[in-house]
């Protein structure tokens, strides 16, 4: 389960496993998790094209049958359409209980014993999991379970906020067993380095290393903060070397294109409460902060304020890492707050800010 925030790379990241398991011969089942919609709907459409093709392999077709009658059952009971299947099923339709815990895990074993009939195995790759329902993600990582205990050739690979790691252990306590939460992050000073400099090397380029050190900088090594500043450095220099002048020159440029696309989607989603309350998180510094700070800052109450933080987490603006404390989940996003909102005053003057290192 890659955690990160956004921008790290995680979906990169994905997308490299999905092709990595497609080349040992997996069959991949690709998804992204949708705010607001239940793991049912998006889930059983995908998983008719694996059947499909378990079907196909003869020694499969008898459990590659009865998983499509579990499927037809899973997708008659939850409300979704999977079009028409062209095999014939002569069993029952099963996983049609209504109960998710207990039909998804159920319709995943079916899956798991075709793959093993057919001497192949199936990779679920589960993008943006922090929008899963506390639902939908128990009854997963009970399947899972399951899955593990049978040791059928079904895996899982997930990305997500960071707080999946804690929403996945408030759903199902042995969670933590299941899964391996390897954090996704910056890059490293010459990772990033590395990232900018070899592009530009490859094309018959150079870059000046007083210019590489500031977009490392001004970046922070976050992977598409990278991406936009070597763009746009690229795009402003006139000749090679590109110079530390190019960057600078560049750095405008790459904002107004982070605000316009990597910041603006983001902001447009919250309501003007939201709005203010990440505002006021923005004044304190890049994070994380105190949420009683936060409160004062708005010159009310951590209990008033809870809803409130609770819905932008929801909406994955924001996360705890650890008791007590709230930090953006998108990297930079206090500067933007800044820039968005300039003219804001605390309700209360602020006591306590946080010094950046």
């Amino acid at each position: 389960m890659l955690l990160g925030l956004r921008g790290v790379g995680k979906t990169v990241l994905l997308n490299k496993i999905s092709v990595l398991a497609e080349d040992l011969g997996f069959h991949v089942v690709m998804l992204e998790a949708p705010e607001g919609q239940r793991l049912a709907q998006y889930l059983a459409p995908a998983l008719k094209s694996t059947l499909l093709r378990l079907s196909r392999v003869e020694k499969a077709k008898d459990y590659a049958a009865r998983a499509i009658g579990a499927l037809r059952g899973f997708a008659s009971v939850f409300k979704v359409s999977i079009g028409e299947v062209e095999i014939a099923v002569t069993e029952l339709p099963t996983a049609d209980s209504g109960n998710l815990e207990v039909d998804l895990p159920e319709l995943l074993l079916a899956i798991g014993q075709a793959a093993k009939a057919a001497e192949s195995s199936v990779a679920l790759l589960v993008d943006e999991v922090q929008y899963l329902s506390e639902e939908d993600l128990r009854a997963l990582i009970v399947a899972l379970h399951r899955i593990a205990q049978k040791g059928l050739p079904l895996v899982m690979f997930g990305a997500g906020l960071p707080q999946v790691a804690a929403l996945a252990g408030d759903a199902k306590s042995y969670a933590e067993r299941l899964f391996d939460y390897p954090a996704i992050g910056p890059l490293t000073t010459e990772a990033a380095k590395s990232a900018i400099g070899e592009p530009v090397r490859d094309e018959g380029a150079e870059i000046e290393p007083d210019a590489l050190d500031r977009i490392v900088t001004v970046t922070h090594g976050y992977p598409y903060f990278l991406q936009e500043w070597g763009k746009h450095s690229w795009n402003t220099a006139q000749a090679s070397p590109i110079t530390p002048t190019d960057v600078d020159s560049a750095s405008e440029s790459a904002t107004d294109a982070l605000d316009k696309n990597f910041f603006r989607v983001r902001f447009d989603r919250l309501t003007p409460r939201e709005q203010d309350y990440l505002r006021a998180m923005a004044e304190l510094g890049p994070g994380p902060h105190r949420s009683g700070a936060i409160a004062e800052a708005l010159g009310s109450t951590v209990e008033k304020m809870g809803p409130l933080r609770s819905g932008l987490i929801r909406k994955g603006m924001i996360w705890s890492p650890a008791h007590g404390d709230t930090a953006f989940t998108v990297p930079m996003f206090d500067e933007f707050m800044r820039r968005a909102i300039q003219d804001w005053t605390p309700k209360i003057p602020l006591k306590r800010r946080v010094k950046k290192n």
